[in-house]
């Protein structure tokens, strides 16, 4: 049954039915509304919401989907939830009768086999229908809930063997109808729920998505229905147009790669994703078979939607930015996924962590591939990280409190051709802020003693990736910690000759005599005082090191991202001159010579 809706849920939707004509100019200002409207719905939820993930890190997407199930507006929040909340809407528009969904209502899902991603990412949406009854469209707020009300605090159970174990699924549940919120069911899933913070998030995306629609609304009654879903059409059919545009300038051929996952959480090494995009004129199909699908795997499987949305999430950025992120991208991409593998798991698979591995391998393996077709726009969508250090115990009033490690920190910024990594966070993640240490500190107890990014943290290659950082904090109760490592054997791969980027390790009890390094994972009990120390990796390096400017390294040494030592063993640099001095120059001569002998050839050539 789960293959099959799969493929209903999957399959292409056709245009909204209207005779209106629309021109381009209006059609771009409904667009540009929808946009704005998105934008709005996501920041009353980043400013309304109790819990940190939320209003902090602002782990939250809103997009608009049409009446016939299309996405026509992916807008705001973290890139690859975008394309998740279309799928979930599917689900409820096969069901409209049995749902009673009418004007006033709003719904929720988070199931991952029926259209959801993992259980942790909630979709709150509602219907918007015009003046004459018809529905034109939903408005979508997804977000990530810090509790799911399975077996562990968070939702993320290490040993998982089912989907039942890391919480509770809701295919469709409606939380308002027309207008008037149920306050049974708010109250179960209130109940089903560890932390206090739970209800005030909740109600923020009830908020959010009920004054989006009453601005639908509001646009509809401007421009008329007709106009509205001839812009939307309009919007999709310009975007596929575009992709293919940008597709049909693509060589042709076969573009393959492969990824490992060091091993799953029950410690199976290698775990496979192999993709293969072929591109045939304006034609692109990235085919995922070859991936895993061994069926005694535990802790990897990734949800159906969240795969097809983390492909979608890498194609999108490989091509024009301009281009507007809607259903028009699946209408110009053939996405094929094998039933049965790692992502596109049997019926009653656990999903949780599949939303990391393999749905970042997923992203590597597409991006590795398409790197020696535009790679300019080769910049990995991914999160290589396993899980965050997770850390939890009980306040002095009994209140589970939980710190989800979601800290500010540098990792995964691989260089693209012509430009080296940077920033503080994966660019998948797009606009999660990620925690300030001092707010975290407010909340619970624990101490964040240093963050600092780590020298030679990056991969070498002509443009280098961000350096990954050291991020070091102490509990100051007695805490549970969870971890779950990963990309310690098989880190963030690089493109065209550059370089890996450097492993990720995990020490507990850091500085003490039972300090101890977490090899596979981790479900520990820490006492106070106890430090934890995270070394996330850096970005990987784009291209042969020894091409990278000898001056740009020279720079790289002052600020300290590279050392002496690996500017003349990577880079094939001799710097004459101290660092401490901060006088270093480059000595050419030894340079060309050093460079000539690293490729090989006689130091005249």
């Amino acid at each position: 049954m789960s293959f099959d809706l799969n493929r209903k849920l999957a399959a292409p939707r056709p245009p909204l039915r209207t005779s209106a004509n629309i021109d381009p100019v209006t059609a771009s200002i409904i667009r540009g509304a929808f946009e704005t409207i998105c934008f709005e719905a996501a920041t009353h939820l980043g400013r309304a919401a109790s819990s940190p993930i939320i209003n902090s890190s602002n782990e939250r997407n809103a997009a608009i989907v049409d009446a016939n199930g299309r996405l026509a507006m992916g807008a705001i929040g973290t890139p690859h939830l975008t394309f998740v909340n279309q799928m979930m809407v599917r689900w409820a528009l096969m069901n409209v009768e049995a749902y009673d969904i009418g004007p006033g209502d709003v719904l929720l899902s988070n199931d991952p086999e029926y259209g959801g991603g993992h259980l942790p990412d909630y979709c709150v949406y509602a219907p918007v229908f015009d003046d004459a009854g018809e529905l034109i469209l939903f408005q979508t707020l997804q977000a990530h809930q810090g509790d799911t009300g399975g077996k562990d605090p968070g939702g993320f159970t290490l040993e998982a063997t089912d989907i039942y174990t890391e919480g509770v699924s809701y295919p469709c549940l409606k939380l308002v109808h027309r207008g008037q919120k149920r306050k049974d069911v708010i109250h179960m899933l209130e109940r089903n729920n560890r932390f206090a913070t739970f209800g005030g998030d909740l109600a923020a995306m009830i908020g959010g998505v009920q004054q989006a629609v009453v601005k639908l609304e509001t646009m509809i009654r401007q421009h008329g229905s007709d106009k509205v879903k001839a812009a939307i059409n309009h919007a999709i059919s310009h975007s596929e147009k575009r992709m293919r545009e940008e597709v049909l300038n693509w060589p042709d051929g076969v573009y393959e790669a492969t990824v490992l996952i060091d091993h799953d959480t029950a410690g199976t090494p290698d775990v496979k994703v192999h993709v293969a995009c072929t591109i045939a004129g304006d034609r692109l199909t990235v085919d995922l078979t070859g991936t895993d699908n061994r069926q005694d795997l535990v802790g990897v499987w990734n949800t159906f939607a969240n795969s097809r949305s983390y492909v979608m999430t890498q194609v999108g950025a490989a091509i024009d930015p301009s281009i507007d992120k809607n259903e028009g991208l699946f209408n110009a991409v053939e996405i094929v996924i094998p039933e049965g593998c790692i992502a596109q798991p049997p019926p009653g698979k656990p999903a949780a962590l599949g939303s990391f591995h393999p749905a970042c391998e997923i992203t590597e393996a597409v991006c590795l591939a398409l790197s020696h077709v535009v790679p300019a726009r080769a910049a990995p969508q991914l999160y290589k990280i396993g899980m965050p250090n997770a850390v939890m115990g009980f306040g002095a009033d009994g209140m589970m409190w939980m710190d989800q490690g979601v800290d500010c920190r540098s990792m995964d910024a691989s260089a693209v051709q012509g430009i080296d990594g940077w920033g503080s966070c994966p660019v998948s993640l797009g606009n999660l802020l990620l925690s300030e240490a001092e707010d975290a500190e407010t909340r619970f107890p624990i101490l964040n003693i240093s963050r600092e990014m780590k020298t030679d943290g990056g991969g070498a290659g002509q443009w280098r990736g961000a350096p990954g950082s050291l991020n070091v904090k102490t509990v100051l109760a007695p805490t549970m910690a969870v971890a779950w490592m990963v990309s310690a054997i098989h880190p963030l791969r690089g493109m065209c000759g550059g370089d890996d980027a450097i492993p990720y390790t995990n020490h507990f009890e850091v500085g003490s005599p039972n300090e101890y390094k977490i090899e596979r994972t981790a479900q520990a009990q820490l006492p106070s005082g106890a430090t934890i120390a995270y070394q996330h990796g850096g970005g990987a390096g784009f291209g042969p090191a020894i091409l990278r400017d000898p001056a740009a390294v020279k720079e790289d040494v002052l600020d300290e991202y590279v050392s002496l030592a690996a500017a003349r063993d990577k880079y094939g640099v001799v710097l004459t001159g101290s660092l401490d001095e901060y006088d270093l120059e480059v000595d050419m001569a030894a340079t060309m010579a050093l460079r000539a002998k690293m490729r090989g050839v006689p130091a005249a050539e």
